[in-house]
């Protein structure tokens, strides 16, 4: 395993580790006011080919750290009439029950109603009809409209992420659910795979793989599994990320002698070198409107992230607050700067404002790395440690709640929220 944390030089080739397992949600933290509802399990809910379309939904809603699950009998379908003193004695504010039922081509029809409980009115009624093995992701639809109807605010429960994983002498590039479940290994090697970035068309994904024992920067179709080779010049190709309107990425080359930023078209054409520096440029991502580039570099004297335009220039330090901060994403907002500072030997997450240039740390752990932005904005995953395993956290932008997904098996690194697109 190479550690991307022992120097900057190592960045320019991430390490990942880990593998599949089963996922347990175990929220830590308070995370302030919650709207606490009430979601009844569905009528029939063992129809849905073992997926518990309820507890998926209440899972969801909790880690978003905005809602608090209130204890529901079963009993209550999407045809019922709720009797209001009834839950308003359980202290709900909102209240969700359904149904399934099989049809008769096999498909399944989900089907539930959301209730303000306060103002005793219905608020909205949805029908799916999908097939079993789409269950989950019919869960965290019915979760993301939920959200969105009580929040005004878009739900990222039907995303997906990416993350690598590390079982024995293999690597593997999962895709799976925003909440870790129905994963799907969408690569295999023995060989490092670091550094996934999702295009934001959200069918594709860029990494960085050492197949032909020396790194280089492909892209593969989720779907379909076809991969193309985007960077493979001389010396080190790494540290690929997209544009906002997917056309072309930044990269990190060392093509000219030392590790610098470049830009290059999807299609591999049209390669231009960004920096001009005599230091190690890498960990590059652009701004939501992609004005900017943020990135790290040691042109200071110790690993710090800066930000320049994205068309090249002069670069500005964005990073002051101790001697080694790496790994910048940024918000979909443009307002939040998530990085990762060391602090006392500690890597632990921290969090900027952008406008006013003051900092947070929101994690007490050792290990933290690898922070993405949920799609809203809303959450951060990151990969840290617990238990003496590698895991992938998500927590609130205030750090007031956080959710291991712990993986009980192997070690699990390099996480990277997918876009809005998923159909």
């Amino acid at each position: 395993m190479i550690s991307r944390r022992l120097s900057l030089a190592a960045l320019a080739a991430f390490p990942a580790a880990s593998a599949l397992a089963q996922v347990r949600i175990d929220i830590a933290g308070t995370g302030g006011t919650r709207i606490p509802v009430a979601i009844v399990d569905f009528r029939d809910d063992a129809k849905a080919s073992g997926q518990p379309i309820a507890a998926i939904v209440r899972a969801d809603l909790e880690r978003s750290g905005l809602f608090r699950s209130v204890d529901a009998p079963a009993g209550l379908s999407e045809t019922s009439s709720p009797a209001w003193p009834d839950w308003k004695a359980r202290q709900a504010d909102a209240l969700a029950a359904g149904s399934i039922t099989r049809l008769a081509d096999g498909r399944l029809d989900i089907r539930f109603k959301l209730w303000d409980v306060v103002n005793r009115t219905e608020l909205l009624g949805e029908a799916h009809a999908v097939h079993p093995d789409d269950a989950r992701l019919a869960a965290h639809r019915i979760a993301d409209t939920i959200y969105q109807k009580l929040t005004g605010e878009r739900g990222v429960f039907a995303t997906r992420m990416a993350y690598v994983t590390k079982a024995g002498p293999r690597y593997s590039l999962v895709v799976a659910d925003a909440d870790g479940e129905g994963a799907k290994v969408a690569l295999t090697s023995p060989d490092p795979i670091i550094s996934p970035a999702w295009a934001p068309n959200g069918r594709e994904l860029a990494y960085v793989t050492f197949e032909s024992r020396k790194a280089t920067v492909r892209v593969q179709d989720v779907q379909t599994g076809g991969r193309r080779v985007l960077a493979d010049f001389k010396g080190t190709n790494s540290a690929p990320a997209w544009s906002p309107d997917g056309s072309q990425l930044v990269l990190s080359l060392s093509r000219d002698g030392g590790t610098q930023l470049f830009v290059i078209n999807r299609d591999g054409s049209g390669l231009r070198r960004l920096t001009q520096s005599g230091s190690i440029d890498t960990e590059a991502c652009y701004s939501p409107d992609g004005s900017k580039i943020y990135f790290v570099s040691d042109r200071g004297g110790g690993p710090q992230i800066y930000r320049m335009p994205a068309s090249g220039g002069a670069a500005e330090r964005v990073t002051f607050s101790g001697n080694y901060n790496i790994s910048p994403a940024v918000s979909p907002d443009g307002r939040t700067l998530a990085y990762i500072t060391r602090i006392s030997g500690a890597f632990r997450l921290s969090v900027m404002d952008l406008g006013t240039g003051q900092s947070q740390q929101i994690s007490e752990a050792n290990d933290d790395e690898s922070p993405a932005f949920a799609p809203n904005g809303k959450l951060i995953v990151y990969a840290s440690r617990a238990g003496g395993k590698e895991v992938l956290m998500t927590t609130t932008l205030d750090g007031k709640m956080k959710t291991p997904l712990l993986v009980t098996l192997v070690e699990v690194r390099e996480p990277t929220w997918g876009p809005f697109t998923r159909q």
